[in-house]
């Protein structure tokens, strides 16, 4: 084979150069990368910075730091951390009961607390030499405080066990609170009673009273007349009867018109007639019976009164022993237990001549004309009444047992409830639907206390379900007694009612609500200045 010639091989030095230059190119572009890396960088360092100053800026002028706090070997701010420490120590020091201790922690504080304020005032930093011995007699403290356990682990724990107990007692004062209130509500006051013997005796005593009612009897033909207003109440307290009949009165435009069904117990019937017989109330008819008069008011007939007379509803209602053996004191109330609460449901009875009636609570006050109730329309229907269903605990399911399957099954729990205490029934409707049996047939199946447990709401509620007309709100406004209610709706409001315990005539009635009643009483009245009514 021919071998090429020697100037067709590549030189070996020209083969190095070309290797030299690409090493040399290469580390020219890395230079260069690295020069631009360097320059981006630069301006979101500098733009980082500047925030980081920016925003310590505002931190120190928000809390009002000054470069002395901030200093390393700041002697204020070693001073504020101490007190802040051993105001936590303090509490614990107190609720441990070592009194010797807080005092010591308390009076350090206060050397310290001096100190810082004498700097500021003369606005030069604290030195060491004036400073050391408060910080070191803290430091102490501090110290002693640790070894006694007061870190934030001990005082959390007890803190929480503080407050259990303030809960507890807070349960405690609010269980009694119900019933001395309760109990409040329900007592006789001394002015009262009073009232009522000072009134029986002058009954008993003066005979020109009791000729002075068999003169007024001549216009018995009026108790029967459906063409006046009639008016019924059933109460034992003369003074809240009173002002009832006298504001209804007050604002009637045809006084001469209105007739008082009154209706009250054995015990109270000679004061109530004394009292409405030497008191004219602007020559409105007014008459006077008791329930003990009722011939057909007995247990054969009444399913509530067997039950009233029942040792073991008596027992439910005053010992507060049924149930779960913790009966709540509102149930205990004697109210329940009198046949004047129930007797609302028996008015066709106790009126039997009469077509159309309006029922009024004792605790209400009347501030506007009442006549145009007898014109309203009902539409079939037997009860007129406010509904108070605006919130949801005025329904039905509030009242009801809606786990018992008798209620369940006839009775929408979101049903509006309404109110007893200003009612208008059309006692015409009433005997043709037969509502008093179905209140019967409603006060048999309850007679274990399943399907409600108080008052007379609940039964009416069921009574008169889809047989209840609603009224315009303004003809009865509720809750004096109890909550605050809206001044307008106060003005505007033709029947005022105060429900709940605090009663007008009660001390512990509420006091701006307490005029809206006391209009309607003549403290001038000989017997009440004697009775001290006021």
């Amino acid at each position: 084979m021919r071998r090429r010639g020697l100037d067709f091989r590549r030189p070996a030095r020209r083969r190095f150069s070309n290797v030299f230059w690409l090493i040399l190119c290469g580390l020219a572009i890395l230079l260069f990368i690295g020069l631009l890396g360097r320059e981006n960088q630069q301006p979101t360092s500098r733009s980082a910075t500047a925030k980081r100053s920016y925003r310590h800026d505002k931190i120190i002028e928000g809390l009002n730091v000054t470069d002395e706090m901030l200093s390393p070997g700041s002697i204020a701010r070693q001073l504020n951390d101490q007190i802040s420490l051993a105001k936590a120590f303090l509490v614990i020091a107190k609720e441990s009961n070592n009194l010797q201790f807080a005092w010591d922690l308390s009076a350090q504080i206060r050397n310290s607390q001096i100190l810082l304020s004498n700097a500021a005032l003369r606005r030069t930093p604290l030195t060491t030499s004036e400073s050391e011995t408060a910080i070191r007699d803290m430091a102490l403290l501090l110290i002693q405080a640790q070894q006694l356990h007061y870190d934030s682990a001990t005082m959390i724990m007890r803190l929480k066990a503080k407050i259990q107990g303030l809960e507890e007692q807070m349960n405690s004062i609010n269980e009694k609170s119900s019933k001395y209130g309760q109990i409040a509500a329900e007592e006789v006051p001394k002015s009262l009673y009073c009232l009522g013997v000072r009134l029986t005796t002058e009954w008993f005593k003066n005979s020109n009273l009791q000729k002075k009612l068999k003169q007024r009897r001549q216009t018995a033909i009026k108790l029967k007349d459906n063409n006046l207003y009639h008016f019924c109440i059933f109460s034992d307290n003369i003074l809240a009867t009173s002002v009832v009949v006298n504001s209804t009165v007050w604002n009637s435009k045809n006084p001469e018109n209105v007739v008082f069904h009154l209706v009250t117990d054995e015990v109270n019937y000679a004061a109530m007639k004394a009292w409405f017989t030497t008191n004219s109330f602007q020559g409105v008819t007014v008459d006077v019976q008791k329930i003990e008069a009722f011939s057909w008011l007995n247990a054969s007939y009444v399913p509530v009164l067997k039950q009233l007379q029942d040792a073991d509803t008596q027992n439910y209602y005053f010992s507060g022993s049924g149930g779960n053996n913790r009966t709540p004191i509102k149930f205990r109330n004697p109210k329940y237990l009198s046949m004047l609460n129930h007797l609302r449901f028996y008015i066709p009875e106790v009126f039997p001549a009469l077509k159309k009636i309006v029922f009024l609570d004792d605790d209400v006050v009347v501030q506007k004309d009442l006549s145009s109730l007898f014109s309203i329309d009902l539409n079939g229907n037997v009860n007129g009444a406010v509904e108070t269903c605006m919130e949801t605990f005025h329904r039905y399911h509030k009242y009801l047992n809606y786990s018992h399957p008798l209620i369940r099954e006839h009775f929408d729990p979101d049903a509006c409830g309404w109110a007893f205490g200003m009612n208008v029934f059309d006692l015409v409707e009433w005997r043709k639907r037969n509502v008093t049996g179905i209140y019967h047939y409603w006060q048999e199946k309850n007679v274990d206390r399943t399907l409600w447990k108080l008052g007379t709401l609940p039964p009416g509620l069921l009574t008169f379900y889809g047989l209840t007309e609603p009224l315009n709100p303004s003809w009865h406004v509720l809750g004096l007694g109890y909550t605050n209610v809206d001044p307008q709706l106060i003005e505007n409001g033709a029947v005022l009612h105060f429900n709940g315990n605090s009663k007008p005539w009660l001390k512990i009635g509420m006091e701006k609500y307490k005029p809206l009643w006391d209009k309607y009483l003549d403290y001038s009245h000989l017997l009440l200045q004697q009775c001290n009514v006021h």
